[in-house]
């Protein structure tokens, strides 16, 4: 494993074995310079090319106040996945019920927006899925080991 990428990975799961959260600030930080570089800046994880990332939008099934995430994904075929692994806590993320609420939405991947359509990765599809998650980066093991026994569902965007 590169130096890089270990730093990364080590500093990731320090963060999560404490509840560290950077917080929404980061994240708004994060989407700002993802939108203004098309992605260049924030398109993948420090260290992990491999590791691209897209921005999801969502609304809340309660407030109905629309949101926006920066998800790692991986090709899905013609669709692409995201996984509700929230870093491995012990609850689901909230875009991942905000999906299951209101299932139409679109993605941004570099300059691109995409209309698409969130599902359950079916049991065919979860095991080569999470194998791919784990290939770009094996931080999604770690997650899957501190997840409290949290089963980490894969959500399927296709195209709309």
């Amino acid at each position: 494993m590169p130096i890089v990428a270990g730093m990364v990975s080590a500093a990731s799961q320090f963060a999560n074995r404490h509840g560290i959260y950077a917080g929404r600030r980061s994240t708004a930080v994060h989407v700002r310079l993802y939108r203004w570089s098309g992605g260049r800046i924030g398109g993948h994880l420090p260290g992990r090319p491999a590791a691209r990332i897209l921005l999801l939008e969502h609304t809340g099934a309660r407030s109905g106040i629309v949101r926006t995430s920066p998800l790692m994904y991986v090709d899905a075929g013609e669709a692409v996945a995201i996984a509700a692994s929230r870093a491995g806590q012990p609850r689901h993320p909230g875009w991942y019920h905000n999906l299951l609420a209101d299932p139409d939405t679109t993605i941004r991947i570099g300059g691109e927006l995409r209309p698409v359509r969130a599902r359950v990765a079916t049991a065919d599809e979860y095991g080569p899925l999470w194998r791919d998650f784990v290939a770009a980066t094996p931080d999604f093991e770690f997650y899957r080991s501190h997840a409290a026994g949290r089963d980490i569902p894969i959500v399927v965007l296709d195209r709309r």
